[in-house]
């Protein structure tokens, strides 16, 4: 009679990370052990606007005297917020002039491959020309030779057949020896 027990649940032990490597290689290990479960991806953080500047400003600050101790707090304040919205404009502008280089640099880049293709695209062509008009040329002079030599064997073959005819002629015995 066998008992059989249920294997237990080793305890995990507690692993820290000292590295980030370490860190996120223990993370993929935590996904990697049921890989049916979704993984978390987290939303893109939304990029940071400034508060717009108010329509219309009820408490406006003069330079008199006997403004209170508080009042230059709240000045303080205002001057920040300001400052940052400039220079989240200023950003926003060097971006996109920075992208607009980009874009006319890629136009530029692709204007100037076009035209090395198109140079070499002519060059293929003439070179396929030139090839093509040897090839013509080639065949021309081999049919021209054709031609002379039918011409010349359709001469030479009535000449053999004159000759020939002379040479049968020739041959031919004017009497035959041993009849009377």
């Amino acid at each position: 009679m066998f008992i059989l027990f249920s294997p237990r649940p080793k305890a995990q032990t507690l692993i820290i990370a000292k590295t980030p490597a370490e860190e996120q290689r223990l993370k993929l290990e935590r996904l990697m052990r049921n890989p049916d479960k979704p993984a978390p991806i987290p939303e893109r953080p939304k990029e940071w606007n400034p508060r717009a500047p108010p329509e219309f400003v009820r408490d406006v600050m003069g330079s008199s005297a006997g403004a209170g101790s508080g009042e230059f707090h709240v000045y303080r304040h205002l001057r920040r917020r300001e400052y940052q919205r400039q220079d989240f404009l200023d950003k926003i502008a060097a971006k996109q002039d920075k992208d607009q280089d980009y874009l006319d640099k890629v136009e530029q880049n692709k204007k100037a491959a076009e035209e090395r293709t198109a140079k070499r695209r002519k060059k293929r062509e003439k070179q396929k020309q030139k090839k093509l008009m040897s090839k013509k040329a080639k065949l021309e002079a081999k049919s021209k030779k054709e031609e002379d030599a039918d011409e010349s064997s359709d001469s030479s073959e009535e000449e053999e057949g004159e000759e020939r005819e002379a040479e049968d002629d020739a041959e031919a015995p004017s009497f035959i020896m041993g009849k009377k």
